[in-house]
């Protein structure tokens, strides 16, 4: 029997799949991945990264003024660990007062472009998002947010 395109397509996601939770056994816990994806699934990562992404270079201020919502130490705890993980550079200028400025490193851009591909297939499926959430909170007699 000859193969088609959508079999292949469908082997080649399982082959990933098999592959990022084969290393450990089928187990998310100890999957090496889980602790990138738990932190990029946060939204004050990705707000900065859409953020930074657009600007270019951002001083601190201007980057918090652009989040809304966000906190002074939430916007540091995440400027600190994107650059921990290599996708953010922090540049410090000697003057007084001290100028720091952010910008996204090779990685973090490549990143952006997958982030960016993950909004654009949730705003071309969101009205089904929302229609499936009131279908079910019918069936459940719930209020929908």
């Amino acid at each position: 029997m000859d193969r088609t395109i959508v079999d292949y397509q469908s082997n080649r996601l399982q082959e990933k799949l098999h592959k990022i939770l084969g290393s450990v056994g089928g187990t998310a816990s100890g999957c090496p991945i889980r602790n990138i994806l738990d932190r990029f699934s946060d939204k004050w990562s990705t707000l900065s990264i859409f953020h930074l992404g657009d600007a270019g270079t951002l001083r601190f201020n201007e980057l918090k003024k652009r989040i809304d919502g966000i906190s002074q130490r939430m916007l540091t705890v995440t400027l600190r660990t994107l650059e921990r993980d290599g996708l953010v550079t922090r540049r410090v200028y000697p003057q007084i007062p001290p100028r720091v400025e952010y910008e996204l490193t090779d990685l973090g851009r490549s990143f952006l472009v997958q982030i960016i591909e993950l909004g654009d297939w949730a705003s071309v499926h969101s009205a089904q998002i929302m229609q499936a959430r009131e279908q079910y909170a019918a069936r459940e007699h719930l209020v929908v947010e």
